[in-house]
């Protein structure tokens, strides 16, 4: 049986210290031996600079492949075109092309010269033939979308402009996952659809990322986290629950499993390694 592939999501550091936790992050994942990992931009391009210097150094020291995060906000074509001719020179050949989100939660806006959606970042970025294209996907409905079936169609647009894989945002169910991957097969969508995996590192957080992309929250894991909290064993329930989500994942055929890390390595290496995921020389580095 062939090994499910998985792959680590990190952000760009702002700080010394958040530079030294990254580098931690990374040591402690790149054992695992990730498919690619991924490095975010801010919201409105805030992290652009940092988010390219990232990438590229991630790279260079460790020779891991990693996808650049590029988004359609407040650049014009032509410099977010240059960002991606700038990463192809540095042997960057993977993009996760997204629309990307205004800071301070404000609607949408492109720019007067750039490009106006994600579908035509994709088109674009495909001409160039340098890049492997990821994109989001929204198992359960983002909070702009029209109706029930605006986020199905929304990725057939993206997969039909030269998108190669999706991948998801998180959700806690993993009858979610597999009920939109229904749907998408249904719609003619035939890219993989890797789903999104959150390791609940602060439930209180999480919740409120939740909200904000509207991902339900379960009634039974606020119960969970508020007693576990109690009797302080909430990363033991969060590992258990990340787990049996991916396990659930697994068995329903799921071949690609992608991490948040949030730049914190702990409940995702200990879900790898509860999965049987983790390759022989991790386990013996870990003993």
């Amino acid at each position: 049986m062939t090994r499910p592939a998985i792959s680590f999501e990190f952000f760009p550091p702002k700080s010394l210290e958040a530079s030294f936790r990254l580098w931690d992050t990374i040591h402690a994942l790149a054992p695992l031996a990730p498919d690619f990992v991924s490095v975010t931009y801010g919201a409105g391009g805030t992290t652009r600079e940092l988010t390219h210097e990232a990438v590229t150094t991630i790279g260079k020291l460790t020779g891991l492949k990693v996808a650049a995060h590029l988004t359609c906000v407040d650049a014009s074509r032509a410099e977010t075109l240059e960002i991606a001719r700038s990463y192809a020179e540095a042997g960057i050949t993977d993009i996760v092309a997204l629309r990307g989100d205004m800071p301070g939660g404000k609607p949408f806006a492109p720019h007067p010269e750039g490009f106006a959606n994600s579908v035509e970042l994709i088109a674009a970025l495909k001409e160039t033939g340098d890049f492997t294209l990821r994109v989001g996907a929204y198992p359960d409905p983002h909070p702009e979308a029209s109706d029930p079936d605006a986020d199905v169609a929304y990725l057939k647009r993206k997969v039909d402009a030269g998108a190669d894989a999706a991948i998801t945002q998180f959700f806690f169910d993993a009858e979610t996952f597999f009920r939109f991957r229904d749907r998408c097969v249904a719609a003619g969508i035939d890219v993989p659809i890797i789903p999104g995996i959150l390791p609940i590192e602060n439930w209180k957080g999480v919740k409120k990322f939740a909200k904000s992309c509207g991902t339900p929250i379960p009634e039974e894991l606020d119960r969970a986290f508020e007693a576990a909290a109690r009797d302080d064993r909430s990363d033991l329930l969060a590992t258990a629950l990340c787990s049996e989500l991916c396990s659930d994942l697994l068995e329903g055929g799921v071949e690609n499993l992608h991490f948040y890390t949030l730049n914190k390595p702990q409940l995702t290496r200990d879900v790898v390694h509860a999965l049987g995921l983790a390759p022989e020389a991790a386990l013996q580095k870990v003993a």
